[in-house]
């Protein structure tokens, strides 16, 4: 595997076409490695980043702390038959004088992680959308797991033309159902146990759909597992269009279900496809 830093390593490494991208903000997990799994499965070279990207992290978040260990990672991507991983600076990704940010506007990122992290999403397509340009990959590989994301990310890649095609990737879970997360390594063994809450909601609302219920009463099923658990401080429960994230009052095909909160260590977030 070769490992790059700079932009022009990269440019020289890379081949003219046939890449599969994953990029990650690394502390990587088997959910990123079965986006690497697709990418070589699909693709004659495969290529990684790894950046903690400051612009998607808004003040009082956890840029700072977020995990990182490029030498784990470099070991699991070697492993994983990557071609290369480009690992750069923050100074390398936003030269000195950098001062460009890419926009969606709507509802896909007004809403749900939208309001709850104003300007997130808009450092998310302005990172994507430089490593885009840098790697000129065909496709690139995101985890349903942050669907809004993914969504957001298809949107721009429609709205600007970049050849590229983007692929979901299903999310991973622990047995008992947890979304994999780089975030989960915050959780102490205690609230790792009541974790499960998101998975749960997400679940029952999707017995109810499945049984016959409706939206209202889906809604209902999730809200009431969550109270279980007091420790989670929600900021959202929805049902919603799988492509508009519109919150939805009868259903449709593909309805997501979407949940986020905060544990006292960290801030988590889960989506399931939910609908009778």
């Amino acid at each position: 595997m070769n490992v790059v830093r700079t932009v022009a390593e990269l440019r020289a490494a890379l081949p003219r076409e046939g890449v599969g991208f994953v990029p990650t903000m690394g502390y990587l997990h088997a959910g990123h490695l079965a986006l690497v799994e697709r990418a070589r499965a699909e693709n004659p070279f495969v290529a990684v980043s790894i950046f903690v990207n400051p612009l998607q992290f808004g003040p009082g978040e956890d840029y700072h702390r977020y995990p990182r260990d490029l030498e784990r990672d470099q070991a699991l991507l070697r492993e994983a038959g990557v071609d290369l991983l480009f690992a750069p600076s923050v100074e390398e990704m936003y030269p000195k004088g950098f001062s460009t940010r890419v926009q969606v506007e709507g509802p896909l990122t007004a809403l749900w992680e939208g309001e709850v992290r104003p300007g997130h999403f808009q450092g998310v397509a302005t990172v994507v959308a430089r490593l885009f340009l840098l790697v000129g990959p065909g496709r690139a590989y995101f985890g349903e797991k942050d669907y809004q994301q993914l969504l957001v990310i298809r949107k721009m890649v429609r709205d600007l033309g970049f050849p590229i095609e983007v692929v979901g990737v299903p999310t991973v879970r622990e047995e008992d159902g947890l979304a994999l997360s780089s975030r989960n390594v915050y959780l102490s063994p205690e609230t790792r146990k009541k974790a499960t809450v998101l998975y749960r909601a997400l679940s029952a609302m999707r017995e109810v759909a499945q049984g016959g219920g409706s939206v209202a009463e889906a809604l209902r099923a999730g809200e009431a597992v969550l109270a279980e658990v007091p420790e989670f401080k929600k900021d959202y429960l929805a049902l919603v269009h799988p492509e508009t994230l519109l919150p939805l009052s009868d259903w449709v095909k593909g309805a997501r279900g979407i949940v986020a909160g905060r544990f006292p260590e960290v801030r988590l977030i889960d989506n399931l496809e939910v609908h009778p």
